[in-house]
């Protein structure tokens, strides 16, 4: 199992920029895919975006394509850049990761305690 925190939540008013960071350990990171949910109050949570082992391909939900980029380092991080940011972005945003490029964004094996974003009309 791989253990992952996240960090960089806060609040920001409408069309702000957050970045959240994910950190990995306990296992190789670079043996993991890795993904990006979200929970809204009173919603189940939903997939935001993934990224391959090797970063060569990402995927986006399609609330999120365009403002939203994920990225990866070659040490242990995972990261969420987040851009023109809306009311209906507020959650608690979930780093996840599987040794799966097409689990991790439906059923992945390790989570994070999650990082609260809040958008301000």
């Amino acid at each position: 199992q791989v253990q992952l925190v996240e960090s960089g939540g806060g609040s920001v008013q409408a069309g702000g920029s957050l970045r959240l960071f994910c950190a990995a350990s306990g296992r190789t990171f670079s043996s993991y895919a890795m993904a990006w949910f979200r929970q809204a109050p009173g919603k189940e949570r939903e997939f935001v975006a993934s990224i391959t082992r090797s970063a060569g391909s990402t995927y986006y939900a399609d609330s999120v394509k365009g403002r939203f980029t994920i990225s990866r380092d070659n040490a242990n991080t995972v990261y969420l850049q987040m851009n023109g940011l809306k009311p209906e972005d507020t959650a608690i945003y979930y780093c996840a990761a599987d040794v799966s490029i097409e689990r991790v964004g439906l059923r992945p094996g390790s989570w994070g305690q999650g990082t609260q974003v809040t958008v301000s009309s």
